[in-house]
């Protein structure tokens, strides 16, 4: 089959090449893929600043498929099925993150697109316990984005807890913070989504979908903006999405009193420059969105079953697998809200 495969450590290397089809075997399902979303994940583990990444290995953990075999332990799908699945492979099984099914705080969680072989490629095995079967009124574009969309739940319900009538402000318009809008939105809450210049096309993308006020932090001032949402009070929630230490920060100040601020963002540098001076006098709720969980997912099919969200909305181009270069290249721009490659032709929607 044919696979996109870092091949070795650091910066670049990186192929498309002909590798063994995988094996359905014990609790193992096999899916031959649909779609698979370009995560920012892989962005970085094609820069080799991803230390989890353990080549070589085939990228990817978004995506959505058809099942074609099941191993022997397998009892809940069976070929034909239509499906998306969880980016856990593996747990440790033992560790008390394990026994909460908080998987992804698992210190020996195997990963796809990581530590096993994922989805840029034809076809990939997941374990049966991650697999999800899709409702029949979602298409496998949507679904291939049911990971990001379940970080999205995991930040703003099941760690933020976003209730009607909140204000949210959330940084970053790329993928997770227009996901995370889409769920906000969901919830009842009013969203600001801020970003920069290059965010035009993703904050028209925002806006189509419902959120209430795109502000361009290189032009405006996203503080008066917030005093006028607010009354002067602060947003209840800020969602940190971005990766920039500058938008942390600037969500202390912009947050009321007893707020929340919710970092999902990666950032560079393990230790940064963050005002805990406005988390102590503001008694601010500084909390951590580490990926999402089973329970996460759950959520996210049925906002999806329900019409609630549309994942596919943010979803530039589509391209096939030969290409995958030139998704890859247009993402590193900044091209874009979310390119999506095509693994199987025989199963892109029309």
């Amino acid at each position: 089959m044919k696979a996109v495969v870092k091949t070795a450590p650091g910066d670049g290397h990186m192929e498309l090449l002909d590798i063994p089809e995988p094996e359905a075997t014990g609790d193992l399902v096999k899916i031959k893929i649909a779609y698979h979303g370009i995560c920012g994940t892989d962005l970085h583990a094609a820069r080799g600043t991803y230390a989890s990444t353990r080549p070589p290995v085939v990228f990817g953990h978004e995506f959505s498929g058809i099942v074609v075999d099941t191993g022997p332990d397998v009892t809940r799908f069976r070929p034909g099925d239509r499906v998306t699945s969880e980016s856990t492979f593996r747990t440790c099984g033992a560790c008390p993150s394990c026994a909460s099914r908080d998987y992804n705080l698992c210190s020996n969680r195997v990963g796809l697109g990581t530590n096993q072989n994922g989805s840029m490629a034809q076809y990939l095995v997941s374990r049966e316990e991650s697999v999800h079967r899709l409702p029949d009124n979602v298409g496998l574009l949507a679904a291939c984005l049911t990971e990001p969309l379940a970080c999205g739940v995991h930040a703003g319900i099941e760690k933020g807890n976003i209730r009607e009538g909140e204000v949210v402000c959330i940084f970053g318009a790329g993928a997770i913070g227009l996901m995370l809008s889409q769920v906000a939105l969901a919830r009842g809450g009013t969203v600001i989504l801020a970003g920069l210049s290059n965010d035009a096309e993703r904050f028209a993308i925002a806006r189509d979908f419902g959120v209430h006020r795109t502000v361009d932090q290189q032009t405006e001032d996203l503080s008066l903006v917030v005093k006028e949402m607010t009354s002067g009070w602060g947003v209840d929630t800020a969602f940190e999405c971005s990766g920039a230490v500058r938008a942390a920060n600037a969500a202390f100040d912009l947050v009321k009193k007893k707020g929340k601020v919710i970092q999902m963002g990666v950032f560079d540098k393990e230790m940064e420059t963050i005002w805990t001076d406005r988390i102590l006098h503001k008694e601010i709720e500084y909390i951590g969105s580490r990926s999402q969980k089973p329970t996460s997912w759950v959520t996210a099919i049925e906002l999806l079953a329900a019409g609630t969200v549309h994942p596919e909305m943010i979803v530039h181009e589509v391209v096939p697998l030969e290409r995958w270069r030139d998704a890859f290249d247009a993402a590193m721009r900044g091209e874009g809200a979310k390119g999506v490659i095509c693994c199987n032709p025989d199963l892109q929607e029309q």
